[in-house]
């Protein structure tokens, strides 16, 4: 709950969502290090499952995924008959939201949204998040959407198109990380909304190739807090109140764990074949998994199987837990869109969302980067593929096809999930500090002890000084 309304004006905020940031690499930022010695920092307790949509949602409400509805990146919707990830639509997410409670306190209070998800359809002043044109002959072309609408125009006149092939894919990089930081200093700049959020995503990519020890993902660590220091220092010269945050810790993994395969030896999942592709046959399967990193929710349709797709996973090494109802209850994940069960990852092992058994069946999307149709989440997209030395040319030769209007099919994507070095999604474990997520905040004495996810709400709020 919040305060009576106070007649002086807020404090201005910019929360940055630095994904995967973690003491380990703060060690190679000084400039978010300067932020935190200055002002305050702790530990960041986070949700389970420890994934942008899960922990973003939990920041924004104060609550867990069992009161919000966020279970994952992506679930089985039920009442469609589909395995859906990344959805944009606010109204996915339940509860008062940080906003909601600001104007309670302060009628008026402006936010703007900078590329957090769930960011279409939110009842906030300022949007700007990922959004491809998808053109009537399949082309997929980046893009963005905005709000107010004729923001669209004037980031893309000043900063050039949203580089979504940036944000995700082999070509991730740097480049959509930068173009956010300059989306957020003019949104700052020219519109000045009270609280500004920003998620800047450079980290997540290199940590899941290499891994949170390699020295490469240590320069992209460098690499971003230089991005970041003329952010902070229009912040410091605004007088706003910085806070940087991270939702989860990534871990070094050497096992991918086919989850379905498994399922389907057993006889509990059914495909049906187009074309001599298999397809994962969600509604007829007695059992499937939406893999999501190192957690996936198992769909059981009826009861009576429950016990033989315990025994079958019980059997599959790289599974550490498997939640029931009960356990489901212990971390906040009991939601009608969790599966029946929850499979939990030992700490070097993740889930794939694979389901056939022979890779000349694969769909043909399973070697695009097509984060919407794959029925989970996969981070092989990160990378091309190293068994195909034309690869490159093929490449190439797709985007030359997309250059002249025509329709093209860049099938760049491994089918060998090995090289992935890094994961998340577990909950850390108490003994490794190093590599779990933290929180920044710009006031001294603002953050202190550990920081519970759900507790971000309402120090935002009192930090704004509306609570």
């Amino acid at each position: 709950m919040t305060g009576p309304r106070s007649d002086n004006p807020p404090t201005p905020l910019l929360v940055l969502d630095v994904v995967g940031l973690t003491p380990r690499l703060l060690a190679h930022m000084p400039h978010l290090r300067a932020l935190g010695t200055a002002g305050s920092q702790a530990p960041l307790s986070t949700v389970l499952p420890a994934v942008t949509c899960t922990a973003q949602s939990t920041f924004l409400t104060g609550t867990l995924p069992s009161e919000h509805g966020i279970v994952a990146n992506g679930w089985y919707f039920r009442d469609l008959g589909e395995v859906l990830l990344w959805r944009q639509h606010n109204g996915l997410v339940s509860g008062d939201k940080l906003w909601d409670a600001a104007r309670r306190a302060h009628p008026g209070y402006t936010v703007a949204n900078i590329c957090w998800w769930y960011a279409m359809g939110a009842d906030t002043d300022i949007t700007v998040t990922p959004r491809p044109v998808y053109y009537a002959d399949g082309r997929k072309e980046p893009d963005c959407y905005t709000r107010p609408p004729a923001l669209h125009d004037e980031l893309t006149e000043k900063l050039g198109t949203f580089p979504l092939f940036h944000f995700w894919g082999p070509g991730a990089d740097l480049v959509s990380s930068r173009w956010i930081i300059d989306a957020t200093r003019h949104i700052l700049r020219t519109r000045r909304p009270d609280l500004a959020l920003a998620y800047v995503p450079h980290l997540d990519y290199d940590l899941q190739r290499y891994g949170p020890d390699d020295p490469r993902s240590a320069r992209a660590a460098a690499d971003l807090d230089a991005a970041l220091a003329p952010l902070l220092d229009d912040a410091r010269t605004e007088g706003r109140t910085v806070v940087a945050l991270s939702e989860y810790g990534i871990t070094r993994v050497n096992r991918p764990v086919d989850i379905n395969r498994a399922l389907r030896r057993a006889g509990l999942l059914e495909v049906h074949t187009q074309d001599g592709m298999e397809y994962l046959d969600p509604m007829t399967s007695r059992a499937f998994a939406v893999a999501d990193h190192q957690i996936a929710h198992v769909y059981v349709r009826r009861p009576e199987d429950l016990d033989t797709v315990r025994e079958t996973l019980a059997a599959l090494p790289g599974i550490e837990r498997l939640l029931d109802d009960e356990g489901k209850k212990e971390h906040g994940l009991d939601h009608p869109r969790s599966g029946e069960l929850v499979a939990l990852a030992e700490p070097d092992a993740w889930f794939t969302y694979y389901y056939w058994l022979d890779d000349a069946k694969a769909p043909d999307f399973a070697q695009l980067v097509e984060i919407h149709r794959k029925p989970g989440y996969d981070p092989v997209e990160l990378f091309m593929d190293p068994l195909d030395p034309y690869i490159r040319i093929k490449a190439a030769k797709a985007i030359a096809r997309k250059k002249l209007g025509m329709r093209y099919r860049p099938a760049v994507v491994p089918l060998d999930p090995s090289p992935i070095r890094g994961s998340h999604g577990r909950l850390p474990t108490s003994d490794d500090d190093d590599n779990s997520p933290l929180i920044l905040c710009s006031a001294p004495r603002a953050v202190s002890g550990r920081v519970a996810a759900t507790d971000v709400k309402s120090l935002l709020l009192r930090l704004a000084g509306l609570h």
